[in-house]
């Protein structure tokens, strides 16, 4: 039996009680230190911006997702920077860190799906370099603090900073914090700073540094919140509410209510009272985006189905998996968590190849 068949929608969204957060003792778990240099860069335009951004990808908006408190990407990018600078003290990877969601648009990821990329979701990646080089704030800072702009428009490069899913990375280590936190309540912050006090860098199988576990206890539990998470992300809910919200977007383009521009200037808010006036204004030539708008910000349920519904928003799509094999000390060395625990390998197996129904489908708005 598959362990994630038991967890749909409903049960992740309720398995755990309320929680208070508080953000800033989240901050200092991750780095008790705020190194002085990295304000002044956080406070460029091009970082503020990303206040107005949320790390969930438009599910703040509708009430389909029981989101316990807003994160934005301006938060994930702190946060991230923070990690790298408790573990590398190095300034250039730790500002590469900061700027690498820079590119992002509102609502993130629903801009992939919209673009086609629901698969590899990096298409709002793209612009980064651009943005970085063409930032004249951003250059006189780096003059200052010696550093070469080509250190920091490519996170990828630093092997703490980012890697290929299923290692773990400062980035993916961060987001699953706050998802974990927001979207389901699933961490508290005892258990956040006992598993982030467990990391180390640790030198994986191609001889590179990679962030791992002194103990195989946290990496399986960090595994399987982890995984908990990603199959969240996987079901039809998550599909059908990303991809319904990238159609918004378009058709409020093709209809001259936004422009492709808002989405890099403007703040979700901002575009969703851009989308609210077109409803309350109500004219024949927006239909489809008024009946799409009000059933992403009303739907609390969606169908599985085999086939797609009539009168229905219908998704069928392949998504990125989500998750992480993480490196752990043993007495043998060195190893993935897949490789030297029972318990991991089956969240893992379960997790790969779990498969939701073909289609999902949320009855459309018919007024």
């Amino acid at each position: 039996m598959n362990i994630f068949d038991e967890f749909t929608w409903e049960k992740i969204l309720t398995l755990y009680p309320p929680r208070e957060y508080d953000i800033d003792e989240y901050f200092r778990i991750l780095s008790p230190e705020m190194p002085e240099f990295l304000e002044k860069y956080t406070n460029l335009k091009i970082m503020q911006r990303l206040k107005g951004v949320g790390l969930l990808c438009g599910t703040d908006w509708t009430n389909i997702y029981k989101n316990r408190f807003y994160y934005s990407r301006y938060q994930h990018s702190l946060a991230v920077a923070l990690i790298i600078w408790n573990f590398t003290k190095d300034k250039a990877q730790t500002l590469a860190g900061l700027f690498h969601d820079i590119a992002t648009t509102v609502f993130s990821h629903a801009s992939d799906f919209r673009k086609g990329d629901a698969l590899t979701q990096t298409s709002t990646e793209e612009p980064t370099a651009e943005i970085l080089r063409n930032d004249e704030e951003l250059q006189l800072l780096l003059q200052k603090d010696n550093i070469n702009i080509e250190e920091i428009i490519d996170y990828h490069i630093y092997p703490i900073a980012d890697n290929e899913i299923p290692r773990l990375s400062a980035d993916r280590l961060e987001y699953m914090f706050p998802s974990g936190m927001a979207l389901d309540g699933s961490w508290t912050m005892e258990q956040i700073r006992d598993i982030y006090n467990d990391l180390v860098i640790l030198k994986n199988e191609d001889n590179t540094d990679e962030l791992g576990f002194k103990t195989l206890e946290f990496a399986e539990q960090y595994c399987f919140r982890f995984c908990m998470i990603g199959h969240l992300l996987q079901l039809n809910e998550n599909k059908v509410t990303l991809h319904l919200l990238g159609q918004i977007m378009t058709e409020g383009v093709n209809q001259g209510i936004l422009q492709e521009e808002d989405f890099l200037t403007l703040s979700e808010k901002q575009i969703i009272d851009k989308l609210e006036d077109a409803c309350t204004k109500n004219r024949p030539e927006n239909q489809k985006l008024i009946k799409y708008y009000k059933t992403f910000r009303t739907m609390t349920k969606i169908e599985h189905t085999n086939e797609p519904l009539e009168n229905h928003f219908c998704v069928n799509l392949e998504v990125k998996q989500r998750y992480i094999n993480p490196l752990v000390k043993t007495a043998d060395g060195i190893k993935r968590v897949y490789d030297v625990s029972e318990k991991a390998k089956k969240i893992i197996d379960d997790f790969l190849s779990y498969k939701d129904t073909p289609f999902g489908c949320a009855k459309l708005i018919s007024e």
